[in-house]
């Protein structure tokens, strides 16, 4: 991997959560994922307790709350889906001030809700304690096809090079005195967007001969091999290891 790629969702720090190697986060967080879906929706109070362990990683990793819910602000449009729910879905019916509202829906709604935030929170704090370069070594470390990591790597890297491209554009349409008010002006937003495509398209040809022309065979160099203690694996699987104790008293109780 060459050179590191800060991110805007990443909060520097030196906290023991900072400290942990990129792979037994990633491992941790995905596990964490795992055992908050595979538990019962009726099993109200194991998401409180989720919530709770989820607090108590934001508090160790030094990440402060406001911090946390802003960032949660992604998930809006999965909240406006599962508020439709109890409306559409089908089953017995209840009321609640007026409505008539959905057993099954209003289940529903909640499960995605609950779970779902659960998933970003996890999602924003692995982000927001771990570079970008350091993630992309920890799937490498994890064995991810290696085709997947250059492409997202790409991704990351080039991501803010399109973004500047489209700003530029944006500049020299307005230059020109270009106001989008109406259907009318899709035609030129459908061309820029056209040229965008275009010149992305032929960035990228020349950053792959120029990469070919440096000895590039089709995988990415290691600059740095990260390495996990066992001390270190124990404490980023305490979460997802407590979070399964509660996901199986949730299903037994």
């Amino acid at each position: 991997m060459g050179a590191g790629h800060v991110h805007r969702l990443y909060r520097h720090g030196h906290s023991v959560v900072h400290r942990l190697p990129p792979h037994t986060k990633l491992a941790a967080a995905f596990a964490f994922v795992v055992v908050v879906v595979s538990t019962p929706r009726e099993a109200l109070w194991a998401f409180g307790v989720y919530a709770v362990l989820l607090a108590a990683v934001a508090t160790a990793a030094r990440v402060p709350a406001g911090y946390l819910l802003k960032r949660l602000l992604i998930e809006v449009p999965f909240v406006a889906f599962a508020v439709l729910m109890p409306f559409v879905a089908e089953g017995p019916h209840t009321e609640f001030l007026g409505l008539s509202l959905s057993v099954n829906g209003l289940w529903g709604a909640f499960n995605v809700l609950a779970k779902g935030t659960l998933g970003v929170a996890a999602s924003v704090l692995l982000a927001s304690t771990t570079e970008l370069r350091a993630l992309l070594l920890g799937l490498q470390r994890l064995r991810l096809p290696p085709l997947l990591v250059q492409i997202a790597s790409f991704m990351i890297r080039y991501g803010d090079v399109i973004t500047d491209e489209m700003r530029r554009m944006r500049i020299a349409r307005e230059s020109r005195g270009f106001e989008a008010k109406g259907v009318r002006q899709w035609g030129v937003l459908a061309k820029s967007a056209g040229a965008l495509f275009i010149r992305s398209y032929e960035r990228g040809e020349r950053v792959h001969l120029a990469m070919l022309s440096r000895g590039y065979t089709g995988s990415m160099p290691v600059i740095d091999e990260i390495t996990a203690t066992g001390t270190q694996w124990a404490h980023a699987l305490t979460l997802p290891a407590a979070a399964l104790v509660i996901c199986l008293l949730g299903w037994t109780l």
